[in-house]
């Protein structure tokens, strides 16, 4: 943890030289602190005061925070060559023109340690899990004192939103057009990779959705294999397994394994919901699933002109009820029956039990995200229609669509609306959280961009301790993307003194382009060739790349016969399943980005190693050796 202290130490004194001040006495302070309070000062205690200069600086004046003492005026003696260099030091008001950067080092120093993935602590384990039941009951408190007008107005707008969408895949539900799959990831029935296609247990909810002749086999030919399959009632189906990973010292995310029949359907679903999702331009322009560009342009301007406000939701997906989705699907009563089959009903809460769900779906369901954006951006526009006190039309909302964006829980509303937006999330279940909301002064954030008068003030994040060894494959692939996002920033004397660091680790430490595979140094004078190849006569680096295998899970008879024919017929066999390079090492918070980076393709064009190995890398390696540097 020194490391990580000399760390602060160095960017506090960089930011200092850039912004025209000291920070001598803010590193005694924080050395102190440490000292007495350890780790958690830098992980808990300084990203609680950024949350608290995020929310003065869209508020336009400092405000109290207990953590640190104030100075002779308003300001906090913590930072102040900083703080009164963005805020006036007697008043506490922000400056007219305040300092771009000190308004990043400030950020960066307080929140650079915020979200490095370490494992809380088993008593702060145990206060999430009893909030995901909290939050249960969140959920069937406010189902209660819904009436029945919120529920025909709520069912109207997702109507004029969804109609034509919903309208297409009911249509595909009842002629039996949809195409599931298997995700690599963990199940709650704890079945590796290749091991749900050999699957032994279905749901009767499913089977009336989803016959088990035509999903769990590959034709008719195979049906003596269904004898083997045991279709479960409602009360044996197998609950969702509710699990901690980590995401911040302060509190764990908080996540449910889905049965692996469930997540096969529930991929059904999604699939054909985002291809026809697709083809409707104006969901396009008002939900986003892969881009966060438009709710990061929308956020810039916001924080230029004050027209949009971006809000930020709490527990986002477990304040979702199911009978919300359930009214919005009433209309369709085909995908109604399809969404409702793959939904799990129980999950089981380590210390807890088995509690039955409100919800519709935890993270870890393949339905999830898509549901949530279509609940939340229905809200939005109702919240906007109760503010205009007049109905909403299809082209009310195309005219809105510059103004609404919804990217999970990032959500981009109209200023001038958000008071009555706020209000109707809230009425309907959702929890804003107040304190990653803005709508007031310049400060704008979003996906993970944050802006102030639109100037970009994103800052670098720490996600992992410094390694020792080349042992330390995680840690290693880390602080090299640390290395070359500072550097991209413009933090070159930390650089220099974290590249000495990196070079006891890593012998060989290269200059490559940013999309070289290669854990070397992005630098804006490009790549230094150290041989050529042999054969090809192209430039090389020694250095290290990511090695992350699939595990062997092999797969044969009709299971394998199964995976083949679906990745024929969804277009998935022609990529490989070889080894797995990085895609662009400047920033990665864990390797499960390199797991499922893009893969390699075999000599053959086809995926030859998908029945032998399968599933996300239990683990993750660095090999040294001659590779491109761009």
């Amino acid at each position: 943890m020194k490391s990580l202290m000399s760390l602060w130490s160095q960017v506090a004194e960089e930011s200092a030289t850039r912004c025209h001040t000291s920070a001598t006495r803010d590193k005694n302070t924080v050395a102190r602190r440490v000292n007495d309070e350890g780790f958690s000062f830098l992980t808990i205690t300084l990203p609680d005061l950024g949350k608290s200069v995020q929310s003065w600086l869209d508020q336009g004046q400092v405000g109290i925070n207990s953590s640190f003492s104030l100075g002779r005026g308003r300001l906090p003696r913590f930072l102040g060559g900083f703080f009164c260099r963005v805020f006036d030091r007697s008043s506490g008001v922000l400056l007219d023109d305040p300092c771009i950067e000190s308004i990043i080092a400030l950020r960066q120093l307080t929140l650079m340690f915020g979200k490095i993935e370490l494992p809380c602590t088993l008593k702060r384990e145990r206060k999430a899990m009893l909030g995901y039941i909290e939050c249960e009951k969140d959920v069937r408190q406010s189902d209660s004192e819904l009436s029945e007008t919120d529920y025909a107005e709520f069912l109207q707008m997702s109507n004029l939103l969804y109609g034509e969408l919903f309208a297409e895949m009911d249509r595909n539900v009842y002629y039996g057009q949809l195409l599931p799959k298997h995700g690599p990831g963990n199940t709650a029935d704890r079945l590796s990779s290749n091991g749900k296609y050999d699957r032994s247990s279905w749901t009767s909810r499913l089977e009336e959705v989803f016959p088990s002749y035509e999903y769990l086999i590959p034709n008719e030919r195979y049906s003596a294999h269904l004898d083997q399959v045991s279709v479960l009632e409602p009360g044996a189906e197998i609950p969702v397994r509710v699990v901690s990973v980590p995401k911040t010292l302060k509190t764990p995310r908080i996540i449910a394994m889905e049965p692996a029949c469930m997540q096969y359907a529930q991929q059904a679903i999604l699939r054909d919901f985002l291809e026809n999702f697709n083809r409707d331009e104006l969901l396009k322009k008002l939900i986003g699933f892969d881009d966060q560009g438009p709710n990061q342009a929308m956020a810039r301007q916001g924080s230029l002109d004050g027209r949009t406000a971006t809000l930020d939701l709490s527990d986002a997906s477990d304040r979702v009820s199911n009978q919300l989705v359930r009214t919005m699907l009433s209309r369709w009563p085909n995908i109604a029956r399809a969404f409702d089959a793959t939904r799990s009903r129980k999950a089981v809460v380590r210390g807890h039990g088995e509690i039955r769900l409100a919800k519709y779906a935890s993270m870890g369901s393949a339905l999830c995200f898509p549901v949530e954006a279509m609940v939340f951006t229905t809200l939005i526009l109702l919240g906007i229609q109760k503010a205009l006190n007049t109905p909403l039309t299809r082209r009310d909302i195309q005219s809105l669509s510059g103004s609404v964006r919804v990217y999970g829980d990032d959500l981009i509303v109209p200023a001038d609306y958000v008071h009555t937006v706020v209000q109707t999330l809230e009425h309907f279940g959702a929890r804003v959280g107040l304190s990653k909301s803005f709508w007031t002064g310049r400060f704008r954030e979003s996906c993970g961009k944050e802006y102030f008068d639109g100037q970009d003030v994103s800052i670098v994040k720490v996600r992992q301790v410094f390694p020792n060894t080349t042992a330390d494959a995680t840690e290693v692939i880390a602080t090299v993307a640390l290395r070359n996002q500072l550097y991209m920033s413009g933090y070159w004397q930390t650089v220099r003194w974290l590249d000495n660091r990196l070079r006891v680790v890593l012998k060989h430490f290269p200059d490559v382009e940013p999309t070289s595979p290669v854990l070397g140094r992005v630098s804006f004078l490009g790549y230094k060739s150290e041989r050529l190849h042999p054969s090809l006569q192209s430039p090389q680096v020694r250095g290290f790349v990511v090695k992350a295998k699939p595990p062997v899970d092999k797969l044969e008879g009709t299971g394998a016969l199964l995976k083949c024919l679906l990745k024929l017929e969804s277009g998935e066999s022609n990529k490989g399943w070889g080894r797995y390079v990085p895609e662009v090492p400047l920033y990665q918070p864990s390797y499960a980005h390199y797991c499922e980076a893009s893969p390699l393709v075999t000599p053959s064009g086809s995926d030859v190693k998908h029945l032998e190995r399968s599933g996300r890398p239990k683990h993750v390696d660095i090999k040294l050796g001659w590779w491109p540097p761009h």
